[in-house]
């Protein structure tokens, strides 16, 4: 049996990491590049820096985080897996973690609704919530309710949004000839199956979804499952003070168990950060205050009106490719050092002969 935790509003181990994701502060940076499975996140992050040595930590509810420097900007990489759930975990987690602003790019895979072809890249302006609507009877069918229901539509950071649309074209390989598309609105499913119009022997009523969905919406381009979700926290979030906790911080480390590569320390940060301070000594309040800037990238690999599907050999090549045009979008992102988190004590500190390097925050 685990050790009883104290605080179950936002439970955090005795050395402060989160309850799922398993971090801490100092081992994740403001930018963050997120995708669905841990092997696209080590795909990555072979991109990253040599030196400092990239730090892994992968909880016991499956996050992986990797955290280094891509040509010595700060970045982590986060696999957190399907669905609004995950990515729920994953972006009010990871903002407990960080002083200052936040930049957050969805990598991930979809469902075309447009006519291109598989391994063209999506870059939505926005996205659209598509849940199935619990209160309609899909037994019998018999029913005054609808049998799915559409959110209206929430936008990405502009900038965020035209920085990877940029980062894309610059480094496109010549041998890739599909799309980037930058001008149309994404699904996020609840289900990959039912809220995706997808036919199985569940009697989902979902036949005429995707006609009813490009109906209200002329320019829905894709479907996939966690960009609203993440777009709808960035777009929502307000930094409020919190109190100090005056009882002790939660007992179990057992709650997570953190596997860390041992090839890297982790972070030395030992207190939990004021999310609307600065990171400088005297933790004054950040003017403006502090944000979550977030946009997506998604690669097409199922065509939902040819039926197409990538093969294995389109998607390593694709992944490449947009894997580190997100990485050159997030480090040309300016974001001033007041607004950065401590390097200090982080697992992305430069340090030589046993003292720190000075660097250039960015």
């Amino acid at each position: 049996m685990k050790d009883r935790i104290l605080d179950a509003n936002f439970p955090r181990t005795l050395d402060q990491r989160v309850y799922h994701l398993g971090l801490r502060a100092g081992e994740v940076a403001n930018r963050i590049l997120t995708v669905g499975s841990p092997s696209r996140a080590h795909g990555i992050a072979s991109y990253l820096d040599p030196a400092p040595t990239p730090f892994t930590l992968t909880s016991e509810r499956g996050f992986t985080t990797i955290t280094g420097r891509y040509k010595g900007v700060p970045v982590s990489i986060v696999s957190i897996g399907m669905g609004h759930p995950n990515a729920d975990f994953f972006v009010r987690e990871v903002r407990e973690c960080l002083n200052g602003d936040m930049v957050v790019v969805r990598l991930g895979s979809c469902g075309g609704l447009i006519d291109v072809p598989v391994g063209s890249v999506v870059v939505p302006k926005g996205s659209i919530a598509v849940t199935r609507n619990y209160d309609f009877d899909f037994a019998t069918g018999r029913s005054d309710e609808p049998p799915y229901r559409t959110s209206k539509p929430v936008l990405a950071d502009s900038t965020l949004h035209d920085a990877v649309v940029d980062a894309l074209k610059r480094t496109r390989p010549v041998h890739i000839t599909t799309p980037i598309v930058d001008h149309t609105l994404n699904a996020s499913a609840d289900s990959f199956y039912s809220s995706q119009g997808r036919q199985t022997s569940f009697p989902d009523h979902n036949a005429d979804l995707i006609e009813r969905l490009m109906a209200e919406h002329r320019d829905l381009g894709t479907f996939e499952m966690e960009t609203f979700h993440i777009l709808h926290l960035a777009s929502c979030w307000r930094p409020a003070a919190h109190a100090s906790a005056t009882d002790a911080p939660p007992l179990s480390r057992d709650a997570t168990a953190p596997s860390i590569y041992p090839a890297h320390p982790p972070s030395t940060q030992a207190d939990i950060p004021d999310v609307t301070a600065t990171s400088a000594g005297d933790h004054q309040p950040l003017k403006p205050p502090p944000r979550i800037r977030a946009a997506a990238a998604q690669m097409v690999f199922a065509s939902r009106t040819s039926q197409d599907f990538i093969t294995p050999q389109e998607v390593a090549s694709i992944e490449a490719w947009t894997g580190r045009a997100v990485l050159e979008a997030l480090v040309g992102l300016v974001i001033q050092p007041d607004r950065l988190h401590e390097e200090k004590g982080s697992v992305w500190e430069v340090v030589q002969n046993g003292e720190a390097e000075i660097t250039v925050p960015r």
